[in-house]
């Protein structure tokens, strides 16, 4: 597998030197944590509260781990149960600040690679804003009717009073168990969350199972055609991922039988068209996240792997009784 830098790294999923040396660090890191989170608890910072519940889905540890299917997931199932959700998100690599509503085919340079593909495959608003409270606020008044929303990526945004908290992991699990910068802990690990859900893993004793199973290729072209892997025996495929666990892409593709050389990327990468060019490419093949940047770029022969979120109905049980 090609690898294009140090992500995630190395040293967090492992005890190495590196980790070691980082150790004090972490110790600041966590004493900052704790601080912050003692400060909203007690009050001294406010948690703004909004006339609907919130479901809070995020990560205790850098990287992803499979929010966005399961935000998808969670949107249908709610629906489902005649809630009408509405999701909001930072829009992390986006240019905008302000809350802003995301539409469809909607610029990810502007509106990040992750709201802009949840705009495309969920049936509810999605909108974006660096104060997610604020984000959220604009939401409810364009949508008076939404009466619960999804908070994508938020479990460390207190400033927004949360009703529900699902933490997400996968296969890495806590890494090393560390904090920051000497692990990928963003909190500590005993941090108590309403749900856990494990990711192509198998789940613990109190968590909830979860796996991405592909839903399709298709093709990054006017045409939009459902590419069948049977087509692409005894063609040159290479596959890119910019994401938080390229590998996991890569396995999940392989289960389609498509055998293809293999490119990892940073997490959110800004692709270029440079990045696809290569030379003895019949098909390029990529993530959904991915694909909403790249099929900007005017490179011919892109396609994308859809995938779907099977999770524990039970989560959706849990969910649906504390709303």
């Amino acid at each position: 597998m090609d690898l294009k830098g140090d992500f995630p790294a190395q040293h967090w999923y492992r005890l190495s030197p590196l980790s070691m040396l980082l150790a004090p660090l972490s110790l600041v890191f966590g004493l900052i944590v704790r601080v912050r989170r003692l400060a909203y608890r007690a009050g001294w910072f406010r948690a703004e509260r909004l006339r609907v519940p919130v479901v809070v889905v995020g990560n205790l540890t850098v990287g992803g781990a499979g929010k966005t299917p399961l935000v998808l997931w969670l949107e249908r199932e709610l629906r489902r149960r005649g809630f009408r959700p509405g999701i909001v998100s930072r829009g992390y690599g986006g240019a905008g600040a302000t809350p802003s509503a995301v539409p469809r085919g909607g610029d990810p340079a502007l509106f990040g690679d992750e709201p802009v593909l949840l705009a495309e495959r969920a049936a509810c608003p999605v909108w974006i804003g660096a104060d997610r409270a604020a984000a959220a606020r604009a939401l409810l008044a364009a949508h008076p009717d939404c009466d619960v929303i999804v908070l994508d990526d938020g479990l460390q945004h207190y400033r927004l009073a949360r009703d529900v908290e699902i933490a997400v992991e996968d296969e890495r699990g806590h890494g090393n168990g560390l904090l920051l910068p000497a692990g990928p802990l963003r909190e500590p690990a005993s941090r108590a969350v309403d749900a856990t859900v494990i990711n192509g893993a198998p789940a613990r004793p109190g968590t909830f199972a979860m796996r991405l199973v592909p839903a399709g290729l298709h093709a990054l072209d006017a045409t939009r055609r459902r590419i069948d892997p049977g087509e692409l025996v005894g063609k040159r495929v290479h596959a890119v991922a910019g994401i938080g666990n390229p590998a996991r892409f890569f396995a999940t593709l392989a289960q389609t039988g498509i055998v293809a050389e293999t490119h990892a990327f940073p997490d959110h990468h800004p692709f270029a068209a440079a990045d696809l060019a290569f030379a003895d490419a019949d098909l390029v093949v990529m993530t959904e996240k991915d694909a909403v940047k790249c099929e900007r770029l005017g490179v011919g022969s892109l396609a994308a792997l859809r995938v779907d979120a099977e999770v524990d109905p039970k989560l959706a049980e849990v969910v649906a009784r504390k709303l």
